[in-house]
């Protein structure tokens, strides 16, 4: 996989039970588990388990492949194809069935030595009761073997090139062939990687399309180049166009829904000249766009999960205590923090979820500003039946500001009024929290410029706030403010603040 954060945004990912139903219906494993039903003790197969030639127009026509008006039926393909394309389809289809199990077969020297006909080497295999009998998870399992069978033929490169670089003895001259293996592997595992995070992530796109050769581009062009030369154009149309053999290759196993890219396009990538970039008015969807389904996700991320990478999903907390729970989601996205949240709530009543909580976004360390945010996000979603929890913290220092804060917007009656110090102690927690959030934001530069308005004296008391984070809140209202004389009066404050916390 390429290289990620130490921790990845959380996935939403659907139900086992309706990923299991993606995962029958894919056109690939669809058509793998037909053949598997249609095979018996007289399907001829070659040494390595491979169907023979003259065994592939059967098959082909099982799976409705062949013959003119053929329909589609269980992830076979609608119409006719050649003959050669319907052979080509119909060998991958048994490749994944022998591979994940469906079928099995004996090697014929063993069943010779048993007295059996060499052709009678082909049984159903084990997995193919599981996808009826099992549940999801061995359906999904099936699904994942079928998976690793497609992204290792994906990273081979054209069979003509393949069988013209092979040496005497079978063994294959890998530098002839100018194909590096494991780096085939890693390449398409970094793409994959990178859409997962750009499919998960708090910028992805709308519909979770992603152009061609942005996605390339995230593979070949560093973080810190300006205006890319013409060897990385070059580079880029040739990941392009690996890419998009590769993506025509993983959807039909139902981990991507890909548009190729533009016939009409491809005259000028091979002419060995770089792909120039897309005009700004120019349709970007003719460079090919790609988008990684609910399974997809869920297969990327067990990937991931193999190769000791932190990928977590949306309910991996819900029995976790609060601590944890307020920790996590601190660096989570702001959608995938309130569907962590709400599933946490879920489990619990209402009271008991709110004192748990308000424990836990106790601190003053540096993280304590972040959880006190998440923690009145997850207040918010709590019912008026958590009110005794909240009027329990009032008088608490670093509690009180937003529990009645709750109460209020909760229509609580008899609410005491905060004192001036707690008011500046949950705006500089506020801020903090914002910051650790979002940075220098232009929502936080709102706020900033908004208190300022609103109290003529705020520098003058805010920087007596014995609040862990109050000179750091000033430094970042003195870079955020544009007004260079209110600017100037926070950096004042902060150096105050920070003569008095020495």
């Amino acid at each position: 996989m390429s290289q990620s954060p130490a921790t990845l945004p959380p996935v939403l990912l659907h139900s086992e039970a309706e990923l299991a139903r993606d995962a029958l219906a894919a056109p690939l494993l669809a058509r793998a588990v037909r053949l598997a039903r249609w095979a018996g003790p007289g399907t001829r197969v070659g040494a390595g388990g491979e169907l023979v030639d003259e065994q592939l127009p059967a098959a082909a026509a099982e799976l409705g492949l062949t013959g003119a008006g053929s329909g589609s039926d269980g992830g076979s393909d609608a119409g006719s194809v050649d003959d050669g394309d319907a052979a080509a389809y119909a060998s991958e289809a048994w490749r994944v069935a022998v591979d994940t199990g469906l079928v099995e077969v004996r090697d014929p020297d063993e069943a010779d030595a048993e007295g059996e006909e060499a052709d009678g080497t082909v049984t159903a295999g084990e997995e193919l009761g599981l996808l009826t009998s099992g549940g999801p998870q061995d359906v999904l399992g099936i699904w994942l073997a079928a998976l690793e069978t497609v992204f290792a033929d994906a990273t081979v490169p054209d069979l003509e090139d393949l069988v013209d670089a092979i040496e005497g003895g079978g063994e294959i001259d890998f530098e002839e062939l100018g194909w590096d293996p494991q780096g085939e592997a890693d390449f398409l595992e970094g793409v994959l990687g990178n859409l997962y995070l750009l499919t998960v992530g708090d910028n992805a796109p709308d519909g979770g399309a992603v152009p061609l050769p942005a996605l390339a581009a995230s593979m070949i062009i560093p973080d810190d180049m300006g205006e890319p030369t013409d060897d990385i154009l070059e580079q880029v149309s040739d990941a392009m166009m690996r890419l998009d053999d590769q993506f025509r290759m993983l959807e039909p196993i139902g981990l991507v829904e890909y548009q190729p890219v533009d016939e009409a396009l491809m005259a000028d990538i091979d002419s060995e000249e770089p792909l120039p970039p897309a005009e700004e008015d120019e349709d970007v969807t003719r460079y090919g766009m790609v988008r990684l389904t609910p399974l997809g996700l869920f297969g990327i991320r067990a990937r991931m999960l193999e190769a000791g990478i932190d990928a977590p999903a949306v309910g991996d907390l819900a029995d976790k205590g609060a601590d944890t729970l307020l920790d996590a989601t601190a660096v989570f996205p702001q959608a995938a923090a309130q569907a962590e949240i709400e599933l946490w709530l879920g489990r619990r009543a209402p009271l008991d979820a709110a004192r748990e909580l308000l424990a836990a976004a106790r601190g003053g360390d540096e993280g304590a500003p972040l959880r006190r945010l998440r923690c009145q996000q997850a207040l918010s979603l709590v019912g008026g039946t958590a009110e005794p929890a909240l009027r329990e913290v009032l008088d608490d220092a670093e509690l009180g500001g937003l529990a009645r804060v709750w109460l209020a917007e909760h229509g609580a009656a008899e609410v005491p009024a905060p004192s001036e110090g707690m008011v500046f102690w949950l705006t500089v927690d506020t801020i903090a929290a914002q910051l650790a959030a979002e940075g220098n934001s232009e929502e936080l530069q709102g706020l900033v410029e908004g208190l300022a308005a609103q109290h003529s004296g705020f520098f003058a008391a805010a920087w007596r706030v014995e609040h862990p984070a109050t000179a750091d809140v000033l430094e970042a209202m003195g870079r955020l403010h544009p007004d260079k004389k209110v600017a100037k009066e926070a950096r004042k404050a902060a150096f105050k603040a920070r003569s008095q916390q020495a």
